[in-house]
């Protein structure tokens, strides 16, 4: 409890802290002999602990014995400050105003039975809980880990049948008000009959329609969130969907996993590293091994390329159809292991690929020094820590085969060069794809401080 001789300014003050976000909840409560105002945020706050702690003890007693009730609360300081009300506030407490007092009734919402261990992006260190298919979840996730008066929330409905409700948050101190009007803008534009999947609403908000690389991040982990909307990024929820939406997104973003945020500097810095190496042999090795081959053999050394001429030997078919037949039996591989039931899909795509592999090599359908190349991309393209930009750079592989086939080394460069080319003339909400950072929120409340 406190008292405040002007309780209408300290209010206002909490107001304004909290901003426009759609979970405040300001409402008036009124009983016969008394009447007061409570302010909370619903998604911090647990609905029944409100009606057994405020709702209840204020309509069944009277004046006086409320007031007593009130006395009696824990954590009802009589040195309270503006700030700390504030935070109490972002901790889920209730914040009640009555007579010329305010009290704090804590109430905080605590979710543990809704939520499950993140299955994509793993993590080594670091919390292991991925977000849940309820919107309501998901904010008091996100407001656990992030409790900042600035944090926004927005909702609205998208789908002219399924009526899906969508959740914006971002940070209003960090996050560009041009940034956050032009994703209201895209969501708005959105004209579909049932929305489901982050996905399809990534694919509705994409300007270029049948662009190869992904602009916008799909997550599963609160934990990106949260690191992604201190940056002053955007992050967009659904219901009926465990992943979340965020905007802008970089390629620099896609290669990071949050492992680099909990390892120490230099093994973060190393795994970077070997992820980006990952990717070039990815997308380049099959149509390197094709160049060299078909066409400049004198690149390797006398007896590494008598040792592949020799492993070829009883192959009927040119390097190209090799390499082709062997990718594309690695991606229906991989494409089953994702139809399989779980139970039987790792053991059943493993057999399989052992057992074609070795047939194929004793049948002289291909050479042995095939299957280390397509054993070795297959590995490659799993590094990449986001699934959509692993599948743009499946895609990318392919591109720069056909052009070496057709082209040779030439064709692999020009290839290559033109790749960068694409990537840099892509942008992502007004952000160039290549951009590296944004700005913390350290740097932009610097930044703010400097300008007052």
């Amino acid at each position: 409890m406190v008292f405040f001789k002007k309780k209408s300014d300290t209010k206002k003050w909490l107001l304004e802290q909290l901003g426009s976000s759609q979970d405040v909840v300001m409402k008036e409560i009124k009983a016969e002999d008394k009447k007061g105002e409570i302010l909370y945020i619903r998604s911090l706050c647990d609905e029944s602990k409100l009606q057994i702690f405020l709702y209840k003890p204020f309509y069944e007693t009277n004046k006086k014995q409320f007031e007593h009730y009130l006395d009696s609360l824990p954590n009802n300081e009589d040195e309270l400050t503006k700030e700390k009300l504030l935070k109490d506030i972002m901790q889920g407490s209730i914040i009640l105003f009555i007579n010329d007092y305010i009290y704090t009734v804590e109430a905080k919402k605590v979710i543990n039975n809704t939520i499950g261990e993140a299955t994509i992006e793993t993590v080594i260190q670091g919390p292991q809980n991925g977000l849940s298919e309820v919107v309501e979840t998901n904010i008091n996730l996100i407001r656990h880990r992030y409790p900042q008066a600035s944090l926004q929330l927005e909702q609205t409905n998208i789908g002219k049948l399924s009526q899906t409700k969508v959740a914006i948050m971002y940070d209003k101190d960090v996050a560009d008000e041009k940034l956050i009007k032009e994703v209201k803008k895209q969501l708005s534009k959105v004209e579909v009959d049932v929305l489901q999947s982050v996905s399809q609403l990534h694919k509705q908000m994409t300007n270029r329609k049948r662009s190869l690389f992904p602009t916008m991040m799909i997550t599963e982990r609160p934990d990106r969130i949260v690191h992604n909307l201190a940056q002053g990024k955007i992050a967009i929820i659904i219901e009926g969907s465990p992943f979340s939406l965020i905007a802008p997104a970089v390629f620099y973003d896609f290669m990071s996993s949050m492992e680099e945020v909990y390892q120490l500097y230099w093994i973060s810095r190393f795994i970077i590293v070997l992820r980006y190496i990952g990717l070039f042999i990815s997308i380049i090795l099959p149509a390197l091994y094709i160049g060299i081959i078909a066409f400049n053999p004198e690149i390797f050394r006398v007896q590494l390329a008598l040792s592949i001429a020799g492993s070829r030997l009883g192959v009927p078919y040119p390097a190209f159809l090799e390499v082709l037949f062997m990718l594309l039996m690695m991606e229906l591989l991989t494409e089953a292991s994702v139809r399989l039931p779980k139970q039987i899909g790792s053991t059943a795509t493993t057999v399989g690929g052992l057992i074609l592999g070795q047939a194929a090599v004793e049948a002289s359908l291909i050479s042995s020094v095939m299957i280390i190349i397509v054993g070795a991309v297959a590995i490659a393209n799993f590094v990449i820590p986001i699934n959509s930009m692993s599948f743009a750079m499946r895609v990318v592989k392919y591109v720069l085969l056909g052009l070496t086939v057709f082209f040779g080394m030439i064709g692999l460069v020009f290839g290559v060069i033109g790749l960068v080319i694409y990537i840099a003339n892509l942008e992502s909400f007004g952000q160039p794809y290549l951009k590296l950072f944004f700005q913390s929120r350290s740097k932009g409340a610097k930044k703010e401080a400097s300008s007052s």
